[in-house]
């Protein structure tokens, strides 16, 4: 098992790590101040997700802090011949705090078997984006929907009241992915997911306008669809044909969905 918690506070504006902790093989890289925001990279220095790894992560972002999380490169999930890997986060957010999630694609391994858990708990006034990028296996490998197990689960709390779960699992042995209403001939899929008591109709609309006016990619096939959650939520979902694309659009959503919400402090970070 390896372990990360990291907390963040705001200090006259600026956003900096109050405390922070791991166990090998992840860690924080580095961390970029973005003239009020900061982001921080994340690292892991194995080889990836291995048979029996467990990977908790805990962040908590103090009053009016302002964090965007990502991390170098894909989540390889290594062959698995019984016990899987495991990835959990959870996101502990005071009033006025915002958080981020930007990590890069997941990449499942033939035989590779993975189990992703986030919780996220938000106080009143704050806002958390996430987005997750899932890849079907080495494409050039020949690797396509060959890994045995993906399961995610997902649970958000606003001043602690369950606002929205939700629990997948694609077991491609025996689940036709390649039937209608499925996955159909796409092949990578794509969720950005924003929560705050800010969000309703408005920003909805605003992220739909700009995805709707995103612009073709050469060689390229992907849909996406946005709708509000039950409560307090927006969620785009999405399913292309390679992992860049959805990357790209999903950042579109966010940019829009930032713009939206009042107050937000502006962001410009690129790796």
């Amino acid at each position: 098992m390896s372990r990360l918690r990291a907390s963040f506070g705001s200090h006259g504006g600026h956003t900096r790590v109050d405390a922070k902790y791991h166990d090998a093989p992840i860690k924080i890289a580095k961390s970029f101040p973005l003239g009020g925001p900061l982001a921080v990279i994340m690292m892991d220095v194995s080889p990836g997700l291995l048979e029996g790894d467990r990977y908790e992560m805990d962040w908590t972002i103090g009053e009016d802090a302002h964090v965007y999380i990502t991390n170098q490169s894909y989540t390889k999930v290594h062959p698995s011949d019984g016990l899987g890997s495991e990835l959990l986060q959870r996101f502990a957010l005071a009033p006025g705090a915002v958080a981020e999630s930007m990590p890069e694609p997941v990449m499942l391994y033939k035989d590779a078997s993975l189990l992703m858990e986030t919780e996220v708990d938000l106080a009143p006034g704050a806002l958390w984006m996430g987005a997750e990028v899932l890849c079907p296996g080495r494409t050039l490998r020949g690797e396509l929907f060959h890994y045995r197990l993906y399961r995610n689960r997902m649970r958000v709390r606003l001043g602690g009241e369950l606002i929205f779960a939700q629990n997948q699992r694609i077991d491609p042995a025996s689940q036709l992915l390649d039937a209608p209403g499925c996955f159909g001939d796409l092949t990578h899929t794509g969720t950005f997911y924003a929560f705050s008591d800010a969000i309703g109709a408005r920003q909805m609309e605003a992220v739909r306008e700009a995805l709707a006016v995103w612009p073709e990619r050469e060689g390229q096939r992907w849909a996406a669809g946005v709708s509000l959650t039950h409560k307090h939520g927006m969620a785009v979902l999405a399913a292309g044909t390679s992992a860049w694309v959805l990357e790209e659009l999903l950042h579109e959503a966010r940019r829009a969905l930032r713009a939206s919400v009042p107050g937000v402090a502006p962001l410009a970070f690129r790796k």
